[in-house]
Protein backbone atom coordinates (compact mmCIF):
# COMPACT_ATOMS: atom_id res chain seq x y z
CA UNK A 1 0.00 0.00 0.00
CA UNK A 2 1.58 3.34 -1.13
CA UNK A 3 0.35 6.23 1.79
CA UNK A 4 0.76 9.94 1.04
CA UNK A 5 -0.97 13.26 2.06
CA UNK A 6 -2.31 14.20 -1.47
CA UNK A 7 -3.01 11.48 -4.12
CA UNK A 8 -3.19 13.14 -7.71
CA UNK A 9 -4.51 11.70 -10.47
CA UNK A 10 -2.59 12.95 -13.94
CA UNK A 11 0.79 13.79 -13.87
CA UNK A 12 0.37 16.57 -16.33
CA UNK A 13 1.48 20.61 -15.63
CA UNK A 14 -1.80 21.27 -13.25
CA UNK A 15 -0.36 17.68 -11.16
CA UNK A 16 3.14 18.68 -10.95
CA UNK A 17 2.30 22.09 -10.03
CA UNK A 18 0.23 20.71 -7.30
CA UNK A 19 2.83 18.87 -5.73
CA UNK A 20 4.79 22.14 -5.56
CA UNK A 21 2.19 24.25 -3.49
CA UNK A 22 1.36 21.38 -1.29
CA UNK A 23 5.18 21.00 -0.36
CA UNK A 24 5.41 24.17 0.62
CA UNK A 25 2.67 23.68 2.73
CA UNK A 26 4.65 20.73 4.09
CA UNK A 27 2.37 18.06 2.41
CA UNK A 28 3.38 15.19 0.62
CA UNK A 29 1.74 13.71 -2.46
CA UNK A 30 2.28 10.57 -5.26
CA UNK A 31 0.47 11.34 -8.60
CA UNK A 32 -0.70 8.01 -10.75
CA UNK A 33 -0.57 8.67 -14.57
CA UNK A 34 -2.03 5.49 -17.59
CA UNK A 35 1.47 7.51 -19.22
CA UNK A 36 4.33 6.06 -18.94
CA UNK A 37 6.01 9.47 -18.41
CA UNK A 38 5.03 12.41 -16.71
CA UNK A 39 3.46 15.33 -18.55
CA UNK A 40 0.28 14.35 -19.95
CA UNK A 41 -0.86 15.82 -23.24
CA UNK A 42 1.94 18.51 -23.36
CA UNK A 43 4.72 15.14 -23.18
CA UNK A 44 2.91 12.63 -25.00
CA UNK A 45 1.17 14.84 -28.02
CA UNK A 46 2.49 18.03 -28.55
CA UNK A 47 6.09 17.97 -26.84
CA UNK A 48 7.55 20.65 -29.38
CA UNK A 49 4.63 22.69 -29.83
CA UNK A 50 4.91 26.29 -28.19
CA UNK A 51 2.99 27.84 -25.71
CA UNK A 52 2.64 31.74 -25.34
CA UNK A 53 0.64 31.71 -22.42
CA UNK A 54 2.59 31.10 -19.56
CA UNK A 55 3.55 33.78 -17.17
CA UNK A 56 7.19 35.03 -17.36
CA UNK A 57 7.52 32.88 -20.28
CA UNK A 58 7.03 34.67 -24.10
CA UNK A 59 7.39 31.14 -25.49
CA UNK A 60 7.97 27.82 -24.06
CA UNK A 61 7.73 23.98 -25.51
CA UNK A 62 5.51 21.95 -23.62
CA UNK A 63 8.03 19.15 -23.11
CA UNK A 64 10.31 22.13 -21.99
CA UNK A 65 7.87 23.54 -19.91
CA UNK A 66 6.80 19.56 -18.47
CA UNK A 67 10.80 19.52 -16.97
CA UNK A 68 10.65 22.80 -15.42
CA UNK A 69 7.77 21.87 -13.55
CA UNK A 70 9.32 17.97 -12.74
CA UNK A 71 12.64 20.33 -11.12
CA UNK A 72 10.62 22.94 -9.37
CA UNK A 73 8.87 20.49 -7.06
CA UNK A 74 11.54 17.56 -7.40
CA UNK A 75 13.06 19.05 -4.10
CA UNK A 76 9.85 17.84 -2.41
CA UNK A 77 10.21 14.24 -3.58
CA UNK A 78 6.65 12.97 -4.82
CA UNK A 79 6.49 9.48 -5.52
CA UNK A 80 4.82 8.63 -9.03
CA UNK A 81 3.17 5.59 -10.39
CA UNK A 82 3.46 6.00 -13.92
CA UNK A 83 2.00 3.04 -17.01
CA UNK A 84 -1.23 2.33 -14.42
CA UNK A 85 -4.72 3.69 -14.53
CA UNK A 86 -6.68 4.39 -11.61
CA UNK A 87 -9.21 2.01 -11.55
CA UNK A 88 -11.55 2.34 -8.50
CA UNK A 89 -11.95 4.48 -5.41
CA UNK A 90 -13.03 3.39 -2.14
CA UNK A 91 -13.75 5.36 1.01
CA UNK A 92 -12.56 4.14 3.95
CA UNK A 93 -14.38 4.30 7.66
CA UNK A 94 -11.49 6.76 8.83
CA UNK A 95 -12.69 9.07 6.07
CA UNK A 96 -9.29 8.23 4.31
CA UNK A 97 -9.89 7.28 0.03
CA UNK A 98 -8.26 3.93 -1.12
CA UNK A 99 -7.18 3.96 -5.21
CA UNK A 100 -6.68 0.81 -6.87
CA UNK A 101 -5.13 0.78 -10.16
CA UNK A 102 -6.03 -1.30 -13.62
CA UNK A 103 -2.82 -3.60 -12.42
CA UNK A 104 -3.94 -3.78 -8.80
CA UNK A 105 -1.35 -1.20 -7.13
CA UNK A 106 -3.51 0.01 -4.11
CA UNK A 107 -2.76 3.73 -2.89
CA UNK A 108 -3.79 5.49 0.28
CA UNK A 109 -4.53 9.30 1.12
CA UNK A 110 -7.01 11.71 3.09
CA UNK A 111 -7.85 14.15 0.19
CA UNK A 112 -7.55 12.80 -3.99
CA UNK A 113 -6.86 15.22 -6.07
CA UNK A 114 -8.26 14.44 -10.25
CA UNK A 115 -5.96 16.14 -12.23
CA UNK A 116 -6.40 13.97 -15.36
CA UNK A 117 -6.89 16.69 -17.46
CA UNK A 118 -9.27 16.02 -21.01
CA UNK A 119 -8.75 11.81 -19.51
CA UNK A 120 -8.25 9.38 -22.61
CA UNK A 121 -8.15 10.95 -26.05
CA UNK A 122 -8.50 10.68 -29.62
CA UNK A 123 -8.42 12.92 -32.31
CA UNK A 124 -11.03 13.67 -34.13
CA UNK A 125 -10.85 12.51 -37.78
CA UNK A 126 -12.51 14.71 -40.65
CA UNK A 127 -14.77 12.72 -42.55
CA UNK A 128 -12.55 11.78 -45.75
CA UNK A 129 -12.93 8.17 -47.62
CA UNK A 130 -9.60 7.58 -48.05
CA UNK A 131 -8.04 8.95 -45.14
CA UNK A 132 -6.83 5.82 -43.09
CA UNK A 133 -5.08 4.41 -45.67
CA UNK A 134 -2.47 7.13 -44.85
CA UNK A 135 -2.28 7.46 -41.03
CA UNK A 136 1.37 7.56 -40.60
CA UNK A 137 2.28 7.61 -44.12
CA UNK A 138 1.74 11.53 -44.34
CA UNK A 139 -1.37 12.34 -42.00
CA UNK A 140 -0.69 12.95 -38.96
CA UNK A 141 -3.03 14.19 -36.47
CA UNK A 142 -0.67 15.07 -33.53
CA UNK A 143 2.69 17.02 -34.24
CA UNK A 144 5.07 15.18 -31.98
CA UNK A 145 8.30 16.65 -33.47
CA UNK A 146 8.15 19.10 -36.14
CA UNK A 147 11.68 18.42 -37.33
CA UNK A 148 9.77 15.73 -39.69
CA UNK A 149 8.34 18.65 -41.87
CA UNK A 150 11.34 20.69 -42.09
CA UNK A 151 11.34 21.85 -45.71
CA UNK A 152 8.64 20.24 -46.35
CA UNK A 153 5.23 21.27 -48.28
CA UNK A 154 2.97 20.67 -45.47
CA UNK A 155 -1.41 21.32 -45.34
CA UNK A 156 -3.03 21.96 -42.00
CA UNK A 157 -6.74 21.64 -41.84
CA UNK A 158 -8.54 23.37 -38.99
CA UNK A 159 -9.68 26.92 -37.41
CA UNK A 160 -8.41 26.48 -33.64
CA UNK A 161 -5.62 27.69 -31.75
CA UNK A 162 -3.61 24.14 -32.77
CA UNK A 163 -4.18 24.86 -36.63
CA UNK A 164 -3.18 28.43 -36.13
CA UNK A 165 -0.08 28.02 -33.91
CA UNK A 166 1.02 25.13 -35.65
CA UNK A 167 0.70 27.16 -39.01
CA UNK A 168 2.93 30.09 -36.83
CA UNK A 169 5.70 27.46 -35.78
CA UNK A 170 6.08 25.14 -39.04
CA UNK A 171 6.35 28.74 -41.14
CA UNK A 172 9.91 28.93 -39.83
CA UNK A 173 10.80 25.43 -40.66
CA UNK A 174 8.48 24.05 -43.57
CA UNK A 175 9.27 24.44 -47.18
CA UNK A 176 5.67 25.64 -48.08
CA UNK A 177 3.05 26.18 -45.31
CA UNK A 178 -0.95 25.87 -46.59
CA UNK A 179 -3.95 26.25 -43.84
CA UNK A 180 -7.38 25.18 -44.87
CA UNK A 181 -10.73 26.66 -42.88
CA UNK A 182 -14.26 25.73 -43.94
CA UNK A 183 -14.93 29.59 -42.76
CA UNK A 184 -13.35 32.86 -42.96
CA UNK A 185 -13.47 33.07 -39.45
CA UNK A 186 -11.37 31.16 -36.45
CA UNK A 187 -12.18 30.23 -33.54
CA UNK A 188 -8.45 30.67 -32.16
CA UNK A 189 -6.55 33.27 -30.05
CA UNK A 190 -7.64 36.91 -32.07
CA UNK A 191 -3.17 37.35 -31.50
CA UNK A 192 -2.69 34.44 -33.44
CA UNK A 193 -4.93 35.09 -36.01
CA UNK A 194 -3.42 38.35 -36.51
CA UNK A 195 0.14 36.57 -37.08
CA UNK A 196 -1.10 34.00 -39.74
CA UNK A 197 -2.89 37.18 -41.24
CA UNK A 198 0.75 38.76 -41.25
CA UNK A 199 2.27 35.57 -42.29
CA UNK A 200 -0.25 34.88 -45.85
CA UNK A 201 0.75 38.73 -46.59
CA UNK A 202 4.09 38.20 -46.51
CA UNK A 203 3.70 34.82 -48.54
CA UNK A 204 4.84 33.00 -45.68
CA UNK A 205 1.21 30.96 -45.27
CA UNK A 206 -1.13 30.26 -47.77
CA UNK A 207 -4.81 30.54 -46.74
CA UNK A 208 -7.31 28.71 -48.28
CA UNK A 209 -10.85 29.92 -46.99
CA UNK A 210 -13.42 28.76 -46.72
CA UNK A 211 -12.44 25.26 -47.92
CA UNK A 212 -12.64 21.99 -47.28
CA UNK A 213 -10.06 18.79 -48.07
CA UNK A 214 -12.43 16.36 -49.64
CA UNK A 215 -9.76 13.73 -50.58
CA UNK A 216 -6.18 12.84 -50.34
CA UNK A 217 -3.84 12.04 -53.09
CA UNK A 218 -0.82 9.38 -54.07
CA UNK A 219 -0.39 5.43 -53.06
CA UNK A 220 2.20 4.61 -50.61
CA UNK A 221 2.81 8.47 -49.24
CA UNK A 222 0.51 11.56 -49.18
CA UNK A 223 1.17 13.50 -52.91
CA UNK A 224 -1.30 16.20 -52.49
CA UNK A 225 -5.18 16.79 -51.87
CA UNK A 226 -8.13 17.55 -53.20
CA UNK A 227 -9.66 20.85 -51.92
CA UNK A 228 -13.42 21.57 -52.52
CA UNK A 229 -13.43 25.69 -51.89
CA UNK A 230 -16.93 26.72 -50.08
CA UNK A 231 -18.97 29.21 -52.38
CA UNK A 232 -21.12 29.67 -55.67
CA UNK A 233 -19.23 28.12 -57.83
CA UNK A 234 -18.25 24.91 -55.56
CA UNK A 235 -14.71 25.16 -56.98
CA UNK A 236 -12.65 21.66 -56.77
CA UNK A 237 -8.64 21.90 -57.42
CA UNK A 238 -5.94 19.35 -55.94
CA UNK A 239 -2.97 21.05 -53.96
CA UNK A 240 0.20 18.79 -53.94
CA UNK A 241 1.98 18.50 -50.45
CA UNK A 242 3.98 16.33 -48.58
CA UNK A 243 1.92 15.85 -45.18
CA UNK A 244 -1.95 16.61 -44.62
CA UNK A 245 -2.47 17.61 -40.74
CA UNK A 246 -5.94 17.67 -39.72
CA UNK A 247 -5.99 19.51 -36.21
CA UNK A 248 -9.61 19.35 -35.59
CA UNK A 249 -9.34 18.44 -31.74
CA UNK A 250 -9.20 15.66 -29.10
CA UNK A 251 -12.39 13.94 -28.67
CA UNK A 252 -11.88 13.30 -24.44
CA UNK A 253 -13.41 10.38 -22.53
CA UNK A 254 -12.80 10.43 -18.42
CA UNK A 255 -12.67 6.77 -18.13
CA UNK A 256 -13.23 4.68 -15.09
CA UNK A 257 -13.69 8.12 -13.01
CA UNK A 258 -17.00 8.37 -14.52
CA UNK A 259 -17.65 5.63 -12.57
CA UNK A 260 -16.93 7.01 -9.20
CA UNK A 261 -19.92 8.74 -7.98
CA UNK A 262 -19.08 12.27 -9.04
CA UNK A 263 -21.24 14.55 -10.52
CA UNK A 264 -20.18 14.53 -14.36
CA UNK A 265 -21.16 17.42 -17.04
CA UNK A 266 -20.33 17.14 -20.75
CA UNK A 267 -17.28 14.99 -19.42
CA UNK A 268 -16.21 17.06 -17.00
CA UNK A 269 -16.12 17.14 -13.12
CA UNK A 270 -18.26 19.69 -11.95
CA UNK A 271 -16.22 21.47 -8.68
CA UNK A 272 -17.28 24.26 -6.42
CA UNK A 273 -15.52 26.68 -7.96
CA UNK A 274 -16.33 29.10 -4.92
CA UNK A 275 -14.30 27.67 -2.98
CA UNK A 276 -11.72 25.24 -3.32
CA UNK A 277 -12.76 22.64 -6.33
CA UNK A 278 -14.23 20.19 -4.16
CA UNK A 279 -16.54 17.83 -6.14
CA UNK A 280 -19.66 16.48 -4.63
CA UNK A 281 -17.66 13.90 -2.51
CA UNK A 282 -16.12 15.58 0.19
CA UNK A 283 -12.34 15.04 0.40
CA UNK A 284 -12.03 14.77 -3.77
CA UNK A 285 -10.89 17.78 -6.00
CA UNK A 286 -10.78 18.38 -9.41
CA UNK A 287 -8.36 20.55 -11.13
CA UNK A 288 -7.62 22.01 -14.28
CA UNK A 289 -8.97 20.60 -17.48
CA UNK A 290 -11.30 17.51 -16.06
CA UNK A 291 -13.01 20.11 -14.18
CA UNK A 292 -15.97 22.45 -15.15
CA UNK A 293 -17.90 25.34 -13.45
CA UNK A 294 -19.38 28.51 -14.27
CA UNK A 295 -16.86 30.32 -16.52
CA UNK A 296 -14.46 27.45 -16.85
CA UNK A 297 -11.48 28.27 -19.22
CA UNK A 298 -9.53 25.49 -20.31
CA UNK A 299 -5.93 27.08 -19.60
CA UNK A 300 -2.91 25.63 -17.84
CA UNK A 301 -2.67 29.08 -16.18
CA UNK A 302 -6.12 28.74 -14.66
CA UNK A 303 -5.35 24.86 -13.72
CA UNK A 304 -2.09 26.34 -11.98
CA UNK A 305 -4.86 28.66 -9.62
CA UNK A 306 -6.82 25.79 -8.79
CA UNK A 307 -4.46 23.67 -7.76
CA UNK A 308 -2.88 26.34 -5.07
CA UNK A 309 -6.55 26.46 -3.88
CA UNK A 310 -6.84 23.22 -3.76
CA UNK A 311 -3.98 22.23 -1.84
CA UNK A 312 -4.86 25.45 0.82
CA UNK A 313 -8.32 23.38 1.55
CA UNK A 314 -6.04 19.72 1.17
CA UNK A 315 -4.44 20.90 4.40
CA UNK A 316 -7.01 21.68 6.24
CA UNK A 317 -8.76 18.54 6.28
CA UNK A 318 -5.36 17.06 6.34
CA UNK A 319 -4.60 18.99 9.78
CA UNK A 320 -7.84 20.21 11.48
CA UNK A 321 -8.01 22.85 14.15
CA UNK A 322 -4.87 24.11 12.73
CA UNK A 323 -3.85 27.23 11.35
CA UNK A 324 -1.79 27.72 8.14
CA UNK A 325 0.17 31.82 8.27
CA UNK A 326 0.77 32.18 4.83
CA UNK A 327 4.33 33.11 3.41
CA UNK A 328 5.80 34.26 0.40
CA UNK A 329 8.22 32.23 -1.05
CA UNK A 330 10.87 34.87 -1.26
CA UNK A 331 10.59 35.03 2.45
CA UNK A 332 10.34 31.72 3.54
CA UNK A 333 12.15 29.86 0.83
CA UNK A 334 11.82 26.85 -0.57
CA UNK A 335 14.30 24.51 -0.14
CA UNK A 336 13.82 23.65 3.76
CA UNK A 337 12.00 26.59 4.10
CA UNK A 338 15.21 27.85 5.61
CA UNK A 339 16.31 30.70 2.43
CA UNK A 340 19.16 28.33 0.96
CA UNK A 341 19.22 26.39 -1.88
CA UNK A 342 19.82 22.45 -1.52
CA UNK A 343 20.19 19.95 -4.45
CA UNK A 344 17.07 18.33 -5.50
CA UNK A 345 16.64 15.05 -4.52
CA UNK A 346 15.38 12.50 -7.10
CA UNK A 347 11.73 11.59 -7.08
CA UNK A 348 10.52 8.05 -6.26
CA UNK A 349 8.98 6.10 -9.75
CA UNK A 350 6.82 3.22 -9.77
CA UNK A 351 7.31 2.58 -13.95
CA UNK A 352 5.70 0.04 -16.08
CA UNK A 353 6.93 -3.68 -15.44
Amino acid sequence: MITTDILIIGAGPTGLFAVFEAGLLKLKCHLIDALPQIGGQCSEIYPKKPIYDIPGFPEILAGELTDNLMEQCRQFQPGFTLGERAETMEKQADGTFIVTTNKGTKHQAPVVAIAGGLGSFEPRKPPISNISNFEDHGVEYIIKDPEIYRDKNIVIAGGGDSALDWSIFLSKIASKVTLIHRRNEFRGALDSVEKVQELKNKGLVNLVTPAEVTSILGHNHVTGVTVKKSSDSDEEFNLMCDHFIPLFGLSPKLGPIANWGLNIEKNAIKVNNSLDYQTNIPGVFAIGDVNTYPGKLKLILCGFHEATLMCQAAYRIINPGKKYVLKYTTVSGINGFDGTRKEAPKAVVKKIE
